[in-house]
Parts: C-alpha cells; structure tokens; sequence
C-alpha cells in the first residue's frame, strides 16, 4: 500500500494501524465528530497513517508544515479551535501546553497488531459526503492566512474525476513529492509550473512509455480542475493547462463579465464539483470569492487564462499581486 526507503506496509496493516490510531483519538482523548484535527508531521508512514487515522474517527484533517515558526503554528491552531494536533520526533518541541501534542510515533509502536480492534467507537462515526473533509490554508492579503474548507463530496468528486481523465489507475505508484502543507499532498499535484527542463530529461534518457500530465487547480477547486496529456516528443514552447475534468466547469470572463471570446484574456471561473465550502470564519472573503452564475456556483480564482481554438486554456498570470514562493501561495 505504502513504501518509504525500507519500510513498507501492506494494506490490510495500514487498515489495522489506521483503525487503532482513530480508536485511540475517540477513546482516550474523546475525539468528537467533525473536530478539526491538526497534524505536524514531515513525510513518513506515521503522516498516511494520521492522515487517514483522522478521517476515519470523523474528524477535519488540518496539516501544518513544522517548516513554519511556533507563532504561526500557534496562530494556525487558534484559527481552526484545534486542541488536539498528531507530531513526531521532529515537531514535539512546537507546540505549548495549552495544547495537548500526541506523539503518533510512540501511540503506533504501542499498538498490538494481533489484537482485535474496538469496533464499538467506529461504529458510532457517521461522515456525510457535505461535511468538512480537511482544511488547508493559503495566503491572505492581510497577512492572515485564508483556510479553505473542503467537502468529503469535493475531494470524492475530484479524485472520481481524475479516474475518468485516464490520467492515473489502481496500477499505478504515486510518488508523494510535496510538502505536508499543501493540498497536494491528499493528491499530490497542485499546478505548479511545469518544468520544462523536466521534459527534456525525460526525452534524452529515454523513459519508455512515459506519460507526462500537466494538472493544474487552486486549492478552493478542490485540488485539480484541468488536465493536459503532453506529448514529450513535440517540441514544446508554451504548455496549456488543458480541458476542464469531468463534472468542472471554467469560464473566461472579461473586466466587464462577460465571457471572453477565443485567445482574449480574462479571468478563469471554476465550476462544478470541487467547488469549495468557503473560508473558515470569513464569510466576507467567500462571498467575494464564489459568484453564481446560470444558477451554478463558481469559484473566481483571480488567474488570467487564454482559450484557443481547440478549447485549450493557457495560463497567462494573475489579476492580482499574488505570488508564489516555494509553493505557498502569497498577496503581496
């Protein structure tokens, strides 16, 4: 199911490890339904296992980067009402007191593979597909980061999506690459700029068969909201972020909403099912945010995208002075 260096798991111990961990957050802590969960954990087995720990005890699966200074991680966890939050060896030192820190490492090593589990307390979760999955956060003008809160149904809807795209199947490895911190890391892609030199590597030592996709999508889309299949072996100059995936939505609108005719610039508004639920605490900033459009909720992603003949949409930069840096999102 999972490998890292040497270690491995298979999916029948991932299942009895994920079961135990989220048994111990509803019995010994008292871990209620849809509570937000924070977890500081670098990339590791422990980090899946959380992951999945969390969602499995009807909780909200909110990462943190141990990169990030303590009066950030403080901040982040005052935002999101966190009392509980999983770390390891390398984030243990993070957190005060008023915090109560679980070192997953030592509640994993402490679990008895042969024993049976207590069915009782998972028995009693119940998750509907319109409640908050996981909250990831972004970037604020303010300074203050916007936590963005997706639907189980959103995260479902987008990997259902994915699927259809032909774009990864049950055979395939997925190299988890990304840091904790970022949405990606549920999927692993967030439309990061594509590396060109990274194409032509795979041109020049030759990887048969390989099959290279440019995905693109904020965080408030669910993830990936476009797909590109590239053909590695054309010369290539200017990438597009490709077809809207199955049951997503984008329209181009001008400065004066309207839509924008082939290869006029605009704004890209994203519809459909990865729409998000809105920003934690600001429903000033989600009503700026979603517009309705023909009945049908959009999210304004504030990208300036082309649409050529073919119905390919390019990224063209931003509306605004947002930027990014090593991946996280941020308005100048």
């Amino acid at each position: 199911a999972v490998e890292l260096d040497e270690q491995s798991l298979t999916y029948a111990e991932l299942f009895t490890y994920v079961q135990m961990l989220a048994v111990h957050l509803l019995d010994q802590y008292g871990m209620s339904s849809g509570e937000v969960i924070s977890q500081c954990v670098e990339r590791s087995l422990s980090m899946i296992i959380g992951i999945m720990g969390i969602e499995m005890a009807g909780g909200i699966y909110c990462p943190l980067s141990f990169r990030d200074p303590e009066n950030r991680l403080h901040m982040l966890l005052q935002q999101t009402q966190s009392r509980l939050v999983l770390i390891h060896y390398l984030t243990k030192t993070k957190f005060n007191h008023d915090i109560i820190s679980l070192n997953i490492d030592l509640i994993l090593n402490d679990i008895n593979m042969d024993s049976d589990v207590n069915n009782k307390y998972l028995s009693n979760v119940i998750v509907k597909d319109e409640e908050i999955a996981y909250i990831i956060f972004t970037s604020g003008s303010t300074g203050t980061p916007k936590a963005v809160q997706v639907r189980h149904k959103n995260f479902i809807d987008c990997i259902t999506s994915l699927t259809y795209s032909n774009s990864f199947n049950k055979d395939d490895t997925v190299v988890q690459m990304t840091r904790c911190s970022f949405d990606i890391h549920v999927q692993e892609i967030l439309g990061e700029p594509f590396s060109l030199p990274l194409i032509g590597l795979i041109v020049k030592i030759g990887i048969a068969n390989c099959i290279v996709w440019n995905l693109y999508g904020p965080a408030e889309a669910t993830i990936d909201c476009t797909v590109h299949c590239i053909n590695v072996t054309n010369t290539i100059q200017n990438i597009p972020i490709g077809l809207p995936l199955c049951n997503y939505r984008c329209m181009i609108m001008n400065e004066y909403s309207q839509e924008s005719v082939i290869n006029q610039e605009g704004e890209l508004f994203v519809g459909g099912v990865g729409v998000f639920a809105g920003y934690l605490g600001r429903d000033d900033l989600t009503a700026k945010a979603l517009v309705e459009i023909d009945g049908q909720l959009f999210y304004r992603t504030g990208d300036l995208v082309t649409m050529d003949n073919n119905g390919l949409l390019y990224y063209q930069g931003r509306k605004d002075h947002q930027i990014k840096l090593h991946g996280q999102r941020i308005e100048l």
